[in-house]
């Protein structure tokens, strides 16, 4: 394997006028590197280099998601083709129109970023990568997207599992928090603010999902388009990462990285203490900043559009491995100022020569073409806009028989479970390093050995000195802090991210969550994701040889928090009158202390009738919801019972546009809904909103803006788009106003009822046939208001009938038969 790699990468080298023989020793160079494990490219590189398959060679890349739906089938093709050969795909669904926003160009709705996710998702799931592993994504949702609260809470329910996400944490976003203010919520389409929400409770959210699944993980926008990350910002500003977080790009943009193996420079000096070779380090970083170079030139590119964007700025990410490994060896402790202080020294060590050989392969063969356009125009011209990356080296360390990435060991024994085509396999290690230096220093047995690899660590096991203790910690056995202040002194030399996960013990709280995500900003961390032990129902690693054995940890709290929620002896609340079906309902909803939901009496109708009976039921069922034990708030599950319930109908709906009632359950549903509301404006909606702006009209019970005004021949919502029924205001008189709408009615077809857009385009399917037709009409005969009832029409069945309308006003006022009746609002 390495020899065909090294041959096929080295044959870069003759387009740069290299002979057959400098392009052989440069190919044994890169062979001895790899097969000496100093050295290691990504899996894409070693699975696919030499083989004449036409697969790409490089593992990560970001792809665009643009807000029609041609782009995200784009994208989803795109994507398909990549995972096919190896790679993983990154995607923010920041531009996507928020849910429910109006599309103009069809007159629907929109689907909003989380549903697109799971279409990515499900594509994923069909694609078979060479045939070798699984698709991986990361999707990445801004914070400010009105859409933010459903995307952190969207993997809860076990149905996305090939996506990592992340929240996008703009710096006014950290900010607001940690001054524990609210910040505004951005229609990215239009550019308008919506709403705002408290960003405390925002952030608690996110630690909530995360402390469950692992996921969001927080990446800060910001700073990354700030920092070298993104050397050329005047091409364009990263929107998205690569999978595992550590990859900035841009849209259509792939990197190839590889990773030096660091306890191969570990040497014992002549007075017998351990240190590291720091000029044979220096060897291999040159050698191997030209050998991924030279996987640019021979990379098959999967598009062409990726061929160009990575040509033109030659993004690189050279990082290391076997990090642990390294302080075994020397004896320090993962969880000392001594190893985040020689991390910093390290890394600052590999940039500096990195560096040094991009700016000396530039001389040779020319700067990346966008240089002129990047951060480094005024300085030094480099080969590659980016050099280094710390990325997971899951497979690759494996294969160099060392400790992955910058992690501390995960166990001193453990799991490692590969899926192949003929199912799954699991294989057990030992911690090489650990093994030799327990012989070293003459505390090895074979019985420790074994009860070591039962427990997977050997803290508290008699006969293992204390001194070997304190070095030999598993991840779980170092605080988060320490996780964090290892990725910030990696992060402060390196161009790209720093793949590091905060590996939490099932008993960690979401305090500790929430202080790890904060600590990462602190310290100019680039993103951060938390895993705590057990939060998912499978992992590829697991501690100790018997942990297959025994079931995962659960993600949900522990048993004694798993039961049914008391009623407190005294509970407040509100009650709401609402005209139903049959009857005047009441409807009570009482809440906690906290402010949350916790039951809900409806009452309708004499005690003991049927009617009675179907309320109390309703309401006995809602309360049971809100009771039972949840990963979701009282108030998302109250979200989930209000879309069950709303639109449900009836044989005799009651009102008329906004306050038609379609049954007793649509009742309900309107009431939850607008206590939601209620308390949404009390909390997010200050009278004075933050933008300066007053309030222009009605508060929308759709968004709770208000902005619910009168415009363009019918009331609606300048911030959401909801509209009402079409009452006209106008100084046209009605006939010509009625012909107007009308028209525009009855040439656009949809799935739903009359929606307006800015243009007075409304949109409707008109169903039935001039027979049921009537005419409205005021005291001076003119028509008042134009609307239309469908209970009579046909299931599955609908026809047009613009030809058979009055096309004049004149012929509107000779026609016999009006068009009756409601024309059905979506705020209906």
């Amino acid at each position: 394997m390495c020899w065909r790699v090294a041959t096929s990468i080295a044959a870069g080298e003759a387009r740069y006028g290299r002979t057959a023989a400098a392009v052989r020793e440069i190919a044994e160079a890169f062979y001895d590197m790899m097969v000496e494990g100093e050295f290691l490219p990504n899996s894409p590189t070693l699975m696919n280099a030499g083989k004449g398959n036409g697969l790409q060679y490089s593992a990560c890349y970001v792809l665009p998601v643009g807000d029609s739906m041609e782009e995200i089938f784009d994208s989803v093709k795109a994507a398909a083709i990549i995972h096919k050969s190896g790679g993983g795909t990154g995607f923010a669904f920041s531009r996507l129109r928020p849910k429910d926003d109006l599309v103009a160009s069809t007159g629907g709705r929109a689907s909003g970023p989380v549903s697109f996710l799971r279409v990515f998702n499900s594509a994923t799931e069909a694609v078979k990568q060479g045939g070798t592993r699984r698709g991986a994504n990361m999707g990445i949702l801004k914070v400010d997207h009105p859409d933010i609260l459903e995307f952190i809470e969207c993997k809860l329910d076990g149905g996305i599992t090939n996506f990592n996400i992340s929240v996008a944490a703009t710096t006014g976003f950290m900010e607001a928090l940690e001054r524990g203010e609210d910040y505004n919520l951005v229609n990215p389409h239009t550019g308008a603010i919506v709403r705002q929400l408290s960003a405390r409770e925002v952030f608690g959210r996110i630690v909530s999902a995360a402390w469950r699944t692992g996921d969001p993980g927080m990446v800060f926008l910001d700073r990354i388009n700030a920092s070298p990350a993104n050397p050329t910002p005047e091409i364009g500003q990263i929107e998205a990462t690569n999978p595992c977080g550590e990859q900035p790009l841009l849209p259509n943009e792939a990197c190839n990285l590889g990773s030096l193996n660091v306890s191969k420079f570990a040497r014992r000096a002549e007075n017998g203490e351990m240190t590291i070779d720091w000029d044979e380090m220096e060897r291999v970083v040159r050698l191997a900043v030209r050998f991924l170079d030279d996987v640019i030139e021979m990379n098959p590119y999967p598009l062409a559009v990726i061929d160009k964007t990575v040509k033109d700025n030659r993004r690189i990410g050279l990082g290391i491995m076997g990090w642990a490994d390294v302080l075994f060896l020397l004896g320090v402790p993962y969880d000392s100022k001594e190893a985040t202080d020689l991390a910093d020294r390290l890394m600052s060590f590999v940039k500096e020569k990195s560096h040094d050989q991009s700016a000396k392969l530039a001389e040779e063969r020319g700067p990346f073409p966008n240089w002129a356009q990047s951060i480094y125009k005024d300085a030094r011209p480099m080969r590659n806009s980016t050099v280094t990356t710390i990325a997971p080296t899951g497979t690759i360390s494996m294969i160099a028989g060392c400790s992955s990435g910058v992690e501390p060991i995960f166990a001193l024994a453990f799991e490692h479970r590969v899926k192949q085509s003929d199912g799954e396999r699991v294989l057990t290690f030992v911690n090489e390093t650990f093994e030799a230096i327990a012989r070293d220093q003459g505390w090895f047995s074979d019985a420790l050995m074994q009860e070591i690899a039962r427990r997977g660590t050997i803290h508290g096991i008699p006969g293992v000195p204390e001194a070997a203790q304190q070095v030999f910690k598993t991840s779980h056995e170092i605080g988060f802090e320490w996780h964090v202040r290892h990725q910030a002194a990696f992060q402060r030399s390196t161009d790209n991210g720093v793949s590091k996960t905060i590996n939490l013990p099932n008993g960690a709280s979401e305090a500790d969550v929430a202080s790890a995500y904060r600590l990462a900003w602190e310290l100019g961390c680039l993103g951060i994701t938390v895993f705590r032990d057990g939060c998912k129902g499978e992992q590829v690693l697991n501690v100790g040889v018997g942990a297959k054995k025994d079931k995962a940890a659960p993600a949900a709290p522990p048993m004694a928090a798993m039961v049914i929620k008391p009623r407190p002896h005294s509970l407040k609340g509100t009650t709401y009158r609402m005209e139903t079906p049959i009857g005047t309902a009441y409807i009570t909803i009482n809440e906690t202390k906290e402010g949350e939901a916790f039951e809900v009496f409806a009452q309708v109708g004499k005690g003991g009738s049927e009617t009675m009976a179907v309320a109390e039921a309703l309401g006995r069922l809602i309360s049971l919801t809100l009771r039972l034990p949840s990963p979701l708030s009282a108030q998302r599950r109250l979200e989930e019972v209000i879309s069950q319930l709303s639109r449900i109908g009836g044989a005799q709906p009651t009102g008329f546009g906004p306050s038609k009632i379609l049954s007793l359950p649509d009742a309900i549903a309107r009431t939850l809904a607008e206590h939601i509301g209620q308390v949404k404006v009390a909390e997010a909606a200050p009278s004075t909103p933050a933008n300066g702006k007053k309030a222009i009209g009605d508060l929308c019970k759709e968004c709770g803006q208000a902005t619910f005004v009168y415009e363009e021949g019918c009331k609606k919502c300048l911030s959401c788009g909801t509209a009402s029924r079409v009452f006209f205001r106008s100084s046209l008189n009605r006939d010509a106003r009625l012909h107007a709408c009308f028209r525009a009615v009855v040439t656009t077809r949809s799935r739903g009822g009359c929606t307006t857009s800015s243009s007075l385009t409304p949109s409707a399917k008109i169903h039935g046939s001039r027979s049921n037709w009537s005419r409205v009409t005021s005291g001076k005969g003119s028509p008042t208001r134009l609307a239309f009832d469908s209970a009579t029409r046909p299931r599955g069945r609908s026809s047009s009938i613009t030809k058979k309308l009055p096309t004049t006003a004149a012929a509107w006022r000779g026609a016999d038969r009006w068009p009756s009746a409601r024309v059905r609002s979506r705020a209906s």
